[in-house]
């Protein structure tokens, strides 16, 4: 008499359904071969742009990678990301000016964008960092702030293996067609549309 359990069918699908899957990806995994570095664009109009693209930052930071990060639009708020981030050698160039609705003149906010893009070539140029964030750059371009040609040559002759991720609404077309991943966040539902304050350590 055998002492053999017998396996109820239940896990028996179970099993050949997530076997199947798994040599699905198992697949995908070795057919992926080519290694480079890689254009990473998260746009939309919901939250959370910037804080995956500092997600990406922190990742590679705590690898042991190097990375640097240009923040525009974003003015004297006092940044969680940035406080931390240093500490471990980050690199950060800041435009500092504020929202544009802030500054009200086009002119200086120009200017400041200009100072901090020469910054981020820079950054695009050195093949030591693996990975530049640009923070609101969408925004840069869509008030021609920054022209739209300079940015695409700038990101096409980078380091072969650098890795960059650019965030903001309304991404420019030719962007999105250059990068090598996009991600849309999409605006479900905001607390500050019911009046709730922005909260330190949440929103910044």
């Amino acid at each position: 008499m055998s002492n053999e359990v017998p396996v109820p069918e239940e896990k028996t699908g179970h099993q050949k359904r997530q076997q199947k899957l798994k040599e699905q990806v198992d697949a995908r995994i070795a057919s992926a071969t080519i290694d480079k570095g890689l254009l990473l664009v998260i746009t939309g109009n919901g939250k959370g742009k910037s804080t995956a693209g500092f997600g990406v930052v922190a990742r590679a930071t705590g690898h042991g990678q190097k990375a640097a990060v240009v923040q525009f639009i974003k003015g004297g708020w006092e940044c969680g990301e940035r406080n931390l981030l240093q500490q471990h050698g980050v690199p950060f160039a800041v435009m500092a000016t504020g929202f544009t609705w802030d500054t009200q003149n086009r002119e200086t906010d120009i200017a400041a964008a200009q100072q901090v893009w020469q910054q981020a070539k820079q950054f695009l140029l050195d093949p030591a960092l693996n990975v530049v964030l640009l923070d609101e750059l969408t925004y840069m371009v869509a008030y021609d702030y920054i022209a739209l040609d300079d940015v695409l040559a700038a990101l096409q002759n980078r380091p072969a293996t650098q890795n960059v991720v650019i965030t903001g609404r309304g991404c420019h077309r030719a962007l999105l067609e250059l990068a090598d991943t996009v991600s849309e966040v999409q605006n479900i539902k905001h607390a500050f549309d019911s009046g709730v304050r922005a909260q330190q350590g949440v929103d910044w």
